[in-house]
């Protein structure tokens, strides 16, 4: 197809799917003192059945890890996903900084007190924080359990699937990966965690081929940090590299996106197998990056199907 045919195509595709109004939560719950320590959570709008209770989605929204893009986009979603019989969590987090760096001091051996290398296209927002981003995302799945409890009742959360879209898709692969996470991490938990699975939807997640690529204009080293730093912190935030997980884990990923190419998810498929892991990947023709999240897109159909394989 011919780069602006598919431009163009991308384009639309990203207009229909921010094209929803944001949906309002049922409960909201903070996880942290920050602001963006928050969590939004909506209860299933269709019954799981007589005496059954619902299956829990964590969201992780993407966005390139910037400040510009929090979970309001992906509202929509989970309110389909809500009327599909599951229980939602959706989950914000630190994200960079406008016009700065946004770092904050590192916790660990993961790097430095500087935080991530870089800006974003004409000195715009970067990409993520060192080490807050990952701080949040262990402390949302860490307080989750009791913060379902009071919220969502309705939830079953011994039927938990982690899912995330583009970089939330790599912090939904790095949340399932934290008992593998090098021994001096910070995030690091004793054992695995109580998940039914994880589907990772167009997910950046292999850091180094995303890099190479130069996905979402380098937003992988923003994440991380330039040069040493990048190389350095790998080990403590590239799920490629946190592998085998022995948690059940599926890839959804268009042949169509020039967001975050199949040659990422490929990569962590390939990366998975060598490790012992057998990775389910989907592809599916002629869709791009926002089809996926986009409640009027056919894949978004299939996206819940994924989803509640795992989870029923």
């Amino acid at each position: 197809m011919p780069d602006d045919v598919a431009a163009a195509r991308a384009a639309a595709e990203e207009k229909s799917a921010f094209s929803h109004p944001p949906v309002d939560p049922d409960a909201l719950a903070s996880y942290g003192d920050h602001p963006d320590q928050v969590i939004d959570f909506y209860a299933p709008r269709a019954e799981p059945g007589p005496g059954a209770a619902a299956p829990l989605v964590v969201l992780l929204h993407g966005g390139a890890w910037r400040a510009p893009y929090d979970r309001r986009h992906v509202t929509p979603f989970a309110e389909f996903l809500a009327r599909r019989g599951f229980a939602v969590a959706n989950v914000e987090y630190r994200r960079g900084a406008e016009g700065s760096e946004g770092a904050e001091s590192a916790q660990g051996s993961g790097g430095s007190a500087s935080g991530p290398a870089g800006s974003g296209a004409g000195g715009g927002p970067v990409a993520g924080r060192w080490p807050a981003t990952f701080d949040d995302v262990a402390a949302a799945l860490d307080a989750l359990p009791a913060l379902v409890r009071e919220a969502l009742p309705q939830a079953d959360p011994r039927r938990t699937v982690l899912v995330g879209h583009s970089a939330g898709g790599h912090l939904a692969l790095w949340g399932a990966a934290r008992h593998v996470l090098p021994a001096d991490a910070p995030w690091r938990t004793a054992g695995p965690a109580s998940l039914r699975g994880v589907v990772a939807l167009a997910p950046i997640a292999d850091l180094a081929v995303a890099d190479m690529l130069d996905v979402c204009g380098g937003a992988a080293r923003q994440l991380l940090g330039a040069d040493v730093k990048f190389a350095e912190r790998r080990p403590y935030a590239d799920p490629a590299l946190l592998l085998p997980t022995g948690i059940a884990t599926t890839l959804v990923q268009g042949r169509a996106d020039i967001v975050v190419p199949q040659a990422v998810a490929e990569s962590y498929a390939d990366a998975a197998a060598k490790a012992g892991e057998v990775v389910g990947l989907t592809l599916l023709e002629d869709v791009g990056h926002f089809p996926l999240i986009d409640p009027a897109a056919d894949a978004c159909a299939v996206v819940a199907e994924e989803i509640g394989q795992l989870a029923w």
